[in-house]
């Protein structure tokens, strides 16, 4: 069975719903008191930098922060993509109205070319309506946001030692004002992330723009493709600015079309600055996005590549495929962590 709602869905669709109803506030779950005492996780294998994108525990009803830093714990990881959602939480950005969660069978059954039914329909209206008043109050918190609540979190993350090397907000898109795009550097900054990421916009103004406002805050920008990557795809906005990346998807790539993934990475490793991981079948096959181990993608020889040529973008456990019946999230990240390990020896 495929599962159709990815993470470009997901965020196309619900980037505004990210700090939403769903989200628990902080105060009410409280940090762990035995977080300081964990000790390091270490998802650094063989020089090889493993981590997580927190998208991978959209389906976990607490999305604060210190829930998704329990979350991480668990899974062994410590190195991380952070979506905006637990941080801006955090920092005290307006709850969405409406819960996400309850609109993914409808977003499914959408994606899928199934027929709505009228009530399905109004609550997607309903949705949007609600989205558009949720956008201009998002945005007017973004212009006083503290950013002494970032740094908070990042130091919070740091205590139990979490590198978050990246950092996905909802403010980089074409809908957004250049006050947006300032903030969610700031932002970036203040949790110590190396780079943003986000969907590239196939707009090359857009990249041009993002590019520059980065080299202000020494911001790197990772653009992240789905299967309308190609060897070029990325080729413009590298060369309108130095702070312009990669955020390559392997398993994305592959179900492409692309032949020679390794070849690409070797190619561009230099501008890679994180790569998603998920096995996905080639496009020829259907591109069916599955456990890890049993579709196309050369997961384990990228893994490997990475190690013996020591490049040190890190490669992101990104969990889309179908959770199995009486497994979890939690459960199938430290699976995907065990294949790597286990590739890497």
């Amino acid at each position: 069975m495929k599962n159709k709602t990815s993470r470009r869905q997901f965020l196309g669709i619900t980037s505004t719903l990210l700090t939403g109803s769903m989200i628990a506030s902080h105060e009410s779950f409280g940090i762990p008191n035995f977080i300081n005492n964990l000790g390091k996780s270490g998802s650094t294998i063989k020089g090889v930098r493993l981590g997580v994108i927190t998208y991978s525990f959209r389906d976990l009803p607490d999305q604060s922060a210190e829930a998704t830093l329990d979350y991480i714990r668990q899974c062994g990881i410590s190195n991380i993509e952070l979506m905006g959602g637990p941080a801006e939480s955090f920092a005290g950005a307006p709850k969405n109205p409406v819960d996400f969660r309850t609109m993914l069978p409808i977003w499914r059954k959408r994606q899928q070319k199934e027929e709505l039914t009228e009530e399905e329909k109004k609550t997607l209206a309903d949705v949007e309506a609600k989205n558009k008043v949720y956008r201009e109050e998002i945005a007017a918190w973004r212009q006083k946001a503290p950013m002494s609540k970032f740094e908070e979190f990042g130091k919070m993350y740091k205590k139990a030692d979490i590198d978050i090397y990246a950092f996905k907000p909802d403010a980089f898109g074409m809908q957004n004002s250049d006050a947006d795009i300032d903030y969610g550097l700031r932002a970036s900054k203040a949790l110590g992330a190396s780079h943003i990421t986000l969907e590239h916009p196939s707009n090359d103004a857009h990249t041009l723009k993002l590019g520059k406002a980065a080299e202000k805050y020494g911001i790197k920008v990772g653009y992240h493709g789905h299967e309308q990557q190609t060897p070029t795809f990325w080729d413009t906005a590298l060369a309108q600015s130095t702070a312009n990346s990669l955020n390559l998807d392997l398993g994305h790539f592959v179900a492409g079309g692309n032949a020679n993934p390794l070849d690409f990475i070797k190619l561009k490793h230099d501008r890679i600055m994180s790569m998603h991981m998920k096995d996905r079948k080639t496009k020829t096959n259907g591109g069916d996005n599955l456990p890890w181990g049993t579709a196309d993608t050369p997961l384990a020889d990228a893994l490997r590549l990475m190690r013996d040529n020591k490049y040190t973008f890190p490669a992101t456990i990104e969990l889309e495929y179908k959770v199995p019946d009486g497994s979890s999230p939690i459960e199938e990240v430290k699976k995907c962590l065990e294949f790597c390990k286990t590739a890497l020896g």
